[in-house]
């Protein structure tokens, strides 16, 4: 499970960096730069949730749905936008707000997760 988190964080950031240049390229940007951004920085995420999971900091049925959570709610979220950036489409009705929220209760479960875990 770690490393399958670790594949798509690594994954995630090189899309990210794709998507700030293909942003950098296309007149306004078109939302590459907050797909970019949400991509990079959970990409971030996912790996210091492995991290904390890996040195028993977070409780691990909430640590792993955190990890997992940061990995599909990034790529829901930067998805969407870079498909209407490219094609002029959705993902899916509410693929964008439903990446979002879920990144947020990731968060949570992150801090709860570390609030939480056993000594």
């Amino acid at each position: 499970m770690q490393r399958l988190v670790l594949v798509l964080a690594g994954v995630m950031g090189a899309a990210g960096v794709v998507l700030a240049a293909a942003g950098a390229h296309v007149g306004s940007g078109a939302g590459l730069k907050s797909a970019s951004a949400m991509l990079l920085f959970h990409a971030c995420a996912a790996i210091a949730a492995v991290l904390a999971l890996r040195n028993a900091l977070l409780w691990p049925p909430l640590g792993v749905a955190a990890a997992f959570g940061f990995v599909l709610g990034a790529a829901l979220f930067a998805g969407d936008l870079s498909l209407r950036a490219f094609a002029g489409q959705r993902l899916f009705a509410m693929a964008a707000p439903g990446g979002g929220i879920i990144l947020i209760l990731s968060w949570l479960a992150f801090a709860a997760a570390a609030a939480f875990r056993r000594s």
